[in-house]
């Protein structure tokens, strides 16, 4: 029986090889890339996942939305871990793909050392056109990592081409997508940020002006208004809502027509608009009980975003009644 022929085979595989060599090892590089960036981002998931499950798992809920019943700083984890999940993401996928052309690059017989020589030349020619780019990435970061926002937080920002105001879809390692009351999807380059509005961090506070009339018995009228709101904080559906006993902070000013009696509440900050308005009905309904007629309303100032009483929706700006009225 004649010996297999194992030195042909290898000629064979050699000759092959040589043949397409450098379309294999391009092949291998765009292969090994996407196969590393899939690991990656999988970890990256997987870790953002984990966070999330834990912070679920301790708070005792089944979904995100529900942490807004939890304590703040489980709805910051959540949202922040997302937030840097994604910068990650983008982070890897340009790491890998720069490395990546430079790897091709070389199997193409380009010199890769006198093509980054080059490159550095050229950047250095375009640094001006170019350091508006690597402004926007660094804020992003700084944005980020500081946990200035965060996806689903209510933010206004002050940029050098004005005021932006809505519900952060996105953040970026450039750009941040804000969404306004209309729906309109705003694309802020980071490195254009001033200043950052949060209304999503910490705590929020319900303000209530509310004018009574000027020969109104003004004891009794502030009485009425803080067994309303302590009745409101004690019930079950606001207990865990509201952080501290309402306040009122007494006469906030004086006119010919109407005393304003200041009111407030410190509340979550994602349950701030839908407390206020609850709690402006049910003021309404106690003066009447009172027998108080309050002054007509002149204006409406819109200001400040709100969400449906409805757990879906987007948020959307709710009516801040003028200094002399709050009702």
């Amino acid at each position: 029986m004649n010996e297999f022929d194992w030195a042909g085979v290898g000629a064979a595989i050699a000759a092959f090889y040589e043949a397409w060599r450098v379309p294999v090892r391009i092949a291998g590089v765009v292969a090994g890339t996407l196969l590393l960036r899939g690991i990656l981002l999988f970890s990256i998931k997987r870790v953002v996942d984990r966070v999330v499950s834990g912070v679920k798992k301790a708070q005792n809920v089944e979904h995100t939305v529900e942490l807004t019943a939890s304590p703040l700083m489980a709805v910051r984890v959540v949202q922040r871990t997302r937030t840097i999940g994604s910068v990650l993401n983008n982070l890897v996928t340009w790491v890998l793909v720069s490395i990546a052309i430079v790897l091709i690059l070389g199997e193409l017989n380009f010199s890769v050392t006198a093509l980054i020589a080059s490159a550095g030349i050229v950047g250095a020619a375009l640094g001006f056109g170019a350091q508006n780019v690597v402004k926007d990435m660094l804020n992003g970061l700084f944005i980020v990592f500081e946990d200035q926002l965060g996806v689903g937080d209510i933010v206004e920002l002050q940029s050098t081409q004005g005021p932006v105001s809505g519900v952060v879809e996105s953040v970026g390692v450039r750009v941040t997508q804000v969404r306004d009351v209309n729906g309109t999807l705003w694309f802020v380059r980071n490195g254009e940020i001033i200043t950052v509005g949060n209304k999503s961090q910490g705590w929020a506070r319900v303000i209530i002006d509310l004018p009574a009339p000027y020969t109104s018995d003004v004891e009794e009228v502030e009485r009425v208004m803080l067994d309303t709101a302590q009745k409101m904080s004690r019930e079950p559906a606001y207990r865990r809502k509201v952080l501290e006993d309402p306040e009122i902070w007494g006469i906030e000013s004086v006119s010919a027509e109407a005393l304003v009696v200041r009111l407030v509440m410190k509340v979550r900050s994602n349950d701030q608009f839908d407390l206020a308005r609850e709690l402006r009905l049910r003021l309404k309904l106690a003066l009447d009980d009172l027998g108080v007629a309050l002054p007509s309303l002149n204006r409406v100032v819109m200001d400040g975003l709100t969400q449906p009483s409805g757990k879906g929706g987007s948020r959307r700006p709710a009516p801040v009644p003028p200094e002399d009225s709050d009702l």
